[in-house]
């Protein structure tokens, strides 16, 4: 089996934030994004497509040209990109979709990339106790108006999300036909430059009240020999909020045979130094290399 993937399941620590807006909102209340548990529970999270929207907001932060944005090819469809994973890497390694019409009776047709690189929602491991920020706008008042008093949902706690990254389709494959697979050490440095953009994620989205830090603080992860995001159910936090490790550790001796490398690292000021956990600087550098070592190979 040769290597192909690497995944990282991660910690953010949310001390007062309102990541990311629901879709409903009761009388003058703000709502955040919940799932339910079958117990009735409520747990926030920020969407899949939120973390995305982070991770390709900081790659242009942090010096890379993205993909200007252009109207849809079809009446009433999605905006879409320039479509060039050779020249964007947010092309490259986010993927896209575009739909256009077909001729007559001709089927319309997509052209498509499918994301080599994988997004869960970051989702609380605690769940919402109906905590609410009261707010009022005064400026209505300045008009001759009343002030608007409103509410906002907000929470606190532990949020667990997942990437997983396909080595062996960024820089090629859909998109790719024609300039053929990209150089070994340009693929590296897209996806070097994308745990760059990872290690110092931050979503914009309600930041002006609601300053937030969703950066990994702790993080399990692997260089794979087979694509399967074996941390995602994995990390958790014990009663006094600190890792589970010796959880981590039966995850990594249960899928063994198709682990080439590994790594728990953790930012010390947020979670205990367990035996066996690095710092995330050194997390980080050891996930880089494995990168470095993986397209020297290909």
């Amino acid at each position: 089996m040769k290597t192909n993937s690497l995944t990282i399941t991660y910690l953010s620590k949310v001390s007062f934030a309102s990541l990311n807006g629901g879709d409903k909102e009761v009388d003058n209340i703000v709502t955040i994004k919940k799932v339910t548990l079958d117990n009735g529970d409520q747990l926030p999270y920020l969407s899949s497509q939120a973390v995305r929207r982070a991770l390709r907001d900081k790659l242009e932060e942090l010096g890379e040209t993205i993909s200007p944005v252009a109207t849809a090819s079809e009446d009433k469809g999605a905006a879409k990109t320039q479509l060039d994973p050779v020249k964007y890497i947010d092309d490259d390694l986010f993927g896209f979709m575009d739909a256009a019409k077909g001729k007559d009776a001709e089927k319309g047709k997509a052209t498509v990339r499918t994301s080599p690189v994988r997004v869960e929602s970051l989702l609380a491991l605690t769940k919402f106790h109906e905590d609410l920020d009261f707010g009022t706008n005064y400026m209505a008042k300045k008009i001759g108006g009343q002030p608007n008093i409103f509410e906002t949902e907000i929470h606190s706690g532990i949020y667990r999300g997942t990437i997983l990254i396909e080595l062996d389709r960024v820089g090629a494959g859909e998109g790719f036909e024609k300039a053929g697979t990209l150089p070994g050490a340009e693929r590296a440095r897209r996806i070097i430059a994308f745990l760059d953009a990872f290690q110092t994620m931050w979503s914009s989205g309600r930041q002006s009240r609601f300053l937030a830090d969703i950066s990994p603080k702790f993080m399990a992860a692997a260089c794979m020999r087979s694509k399967n995001p074996i941390f995602l159910e994995a990390v958790k936090t014990d009663r006094t909020g600190q890792v589970d490790v010796a959880a981590l550790q039966t995850v990594l001796a249960d899928y063994e045979p198709f682990i080439q490398s590994s790594v728990l690292a953790t930012q010390e000021s947020v979670f205990g130094k367990a035996e066996g956990v690095v710092s995330l600087k050194e997390g980080f550098a050891a996930m880089k290399q494995w990168v470095n070592t993986y397209y020297e190979t290909v």
